[in-house]
């Protein structure tokens, strides 16, 4: 089978559009025809060898995937060939940039019917992480009130909705380009943060900050005093300290996504319903792969990127 992969950690230059041997599922796992992967911040960083996950070389990059079934391991028994599929597949293990990958079942759940199976690659982790950073984290509840700061990018657009969804009031921080989209999404307020200090332009306290953006940490510490006492400071910025305060409650969360079989079938749920809206900015052939992590390296990737396997 085709698949791309890097034998060893470095530049975008390492992946390998390479013919290997096709996996076979152990008991538990399933074979996957893949229809796509999604990329993400983190495939560069395993590449490039700065995120620390203990990936086993040669690796196969796109921890997001979509798929149909077509293989059962011994022991799977909650689903069956052809069934149509999307998951959040292990990290260290080989991801979905390949004509077929093995997956643990319970990585898995049944894909939306409601848009592409290829597009559906796009909405595993990005929209998991939005939820565990605004629920499992930050604790928000109906009636209370949120600030999503970097709101444009994927991630802060699921949370703005699920924030909505969830009756919660939402302020976000947003470029000029990206506040239509942060509005559409359901945005009470949306600050420029061009334009406006978020420590003036908010009126009164949230009880959740949801940070997106790499923030200067004495600016991210400053915008505490945003969050009443016994609040939450939540951030998916590992690479800069969460700041809160002791003295006022105000706990401090760094959110890393994890995989929830349970969570990732009720977003594919709303997704079908309708009130979730899956992003997809391109669509590149599997080939393009290398091009595509060039271009996540230097910083210039904006929106959500799936890759096809035809």
């Amino acid at each position: 089978m085709r698949a791309v992969r890097f034998h060893e950690v470095g530049g975008p230059e390492v992946l390998r559009d390479e013919d290997v041997d096709r996996p076979t599922p152990a008991a538990g796992q399933v074979l996957v025809r893949v229809a796509a992967s999604a990329y993400n911040a983190a495939d560069d960083g395993m590449r490039g060898g700065f995120l620390p996950i203990p990936v086993v070389l040669p690796h196969v990059p796109g921890y997001d995937v979509s798929g149909t079934v077509e293989e059962l391991g011994e022991g799977v028994t909650d689903l069956r060939v052809g069934d149509t599929v999307v998951g959040f597949l292990p990290m260290e293990r080989d991801g979905g940039a390949a004509e077929f990958v093995v997956a643990p079942a319970e990585s898995l759940v049944a894909a939306p019917t409601s848009i592409p199976l290829a597009d559906a690659a796009a909405l595993p982790s990005v929209a998991l992480t939005a939820w565990q950073a605004l629920f499992d984290e930050g604790r928000l509840t109906a009636g209370q009130r949120v600030l999503v700061v970097g709101a444009g990018g994927v991630v802060g657009k699921y949370a703005v909705r699920l924030a909505k969804r969830a009756g919660v009031e939402v302020i976000a921080t947003a470029s000029p380009r990206s506040t239509d989209a942060v509005r559409a999404a359901g945005a009470d307020v949306v600050v420029d943060h061009t334009e406006q200090d978020l420590l003036t332009a908010v009126d009164g306290q949230v009880d959740v900050l949801l940070n997106l953006a790499p923030l200067d940490p004495q600016r991210f510490a400053a915008l505490v005093t945003l969050v009443r006492d016994d609040g939450a400071v939540v951030s998916t910025t590992a690479f800069i300290p969460t700041p809160g305060d002791d003295a006022r409650g105000v706990r401090a969360a760094t959110v890393f996504v994890q995989p929830n079989r349970d969570r990732l079938a009720e977003l594919v749920r709303l997704v079908d319903a309708g009130d979730l809206h899956v992003e997809v900015t391109r669509r590149i052939p599997l080939g393009d792969l290398p091009a595509l992590h060039a271009e996540g390296a230097a910083g210039r990737l904006a929106g959500k990127v799936v890759v096809l396997v035809d």
